[in-house]
């Protein structure tokens, strides 16, 4: 195991084409995490709908931003009026800031009044390595035949301060409303901006 987090961490550095990073404009990897219940949930289940994926740690400043503010929850109601699935990811390994088994995410989500499609556990940091998380949050956005086509951060304020939510441009809603006209999304990639994941060995 800890050979194939040090591949993935090497690749991850290169980011060349070719590498286990995702590309935006290429097939989002698919994925099988377990949810709050121990129900297992993959991507490709949601095959035929526009997908948001959230790396989330509760611990976080920059997470804490978004969700004492309500942003993030207003994003989440937002994207499921118009029938987006979205799905939290939770890669803080054992011992590490924000890590939560399934009891602690649910009253995480309960106190918080987040409210994804689900919110999945990945503690051993496979997904979250997959895709090349960096930051919590650390936003994708899958089309619905399953094509990355948005990687980065949630907005264009990469502070943790909750004043500089009013006034920015989420580009996690902006992708949806762009996907939902038919149109592309016209700012694809960003930099994510937030804590880092917290890996096992970092």
């Amino acid at each position: 195991m800890k050979q194939m987090l040090t591949a993935f961490a090497a690749l991850a550095v290169i980011a060349a084409p070719g590498s286990a990073a995702p590309v935006v404009g290429q097939p989002a990897p698919d994925f099988k995490l377990a949810d709050v219940n121990g129900k297992p949930v993959t991507l490709s289940g949601f095959r035929g709908k526009t997908v948001v994926l959230e790396w989330n740690n509760p611990g976080c400043p920059f997470v804490q931003k978004h969700y004492k503010s309500n942003n993030m929850q207003k994003a989440q109601a937002a994207a499921a009026k118009d029938g987006v699935v979205w799905l939290s990811i939770n890669s803080s390994a054992p011992g590490k800031q924000g890590h939560m088994d399934g009891a602690a995410a649910k009253a995480f989500l309960a106190q918080s009044g987040a409210k994804p499609t689900a919110y999945l556990l990945d503690p051993r940091g496979v997904v979250g390595q997959a895709y090349d998380a960096k930051t919590t949050p650390h936003m994708y956005v899958v089309n619905k035949a399953g094509t990355l086509v948005y990687a980065g951060g949630i907005d264009d304020k990469p502070t943790a301060n909750p004043a500089d939510v009013n006034g920015a441009r989420n580009h996690v809603l902006a992708a949806l409303s762009e996907l939902k006209a038919g149109k592309g999304v016209s700012v694809a990639s960003t930099r994510p901006y937030g804590c880092s994941v917290k890996y096992a060995g970092t």
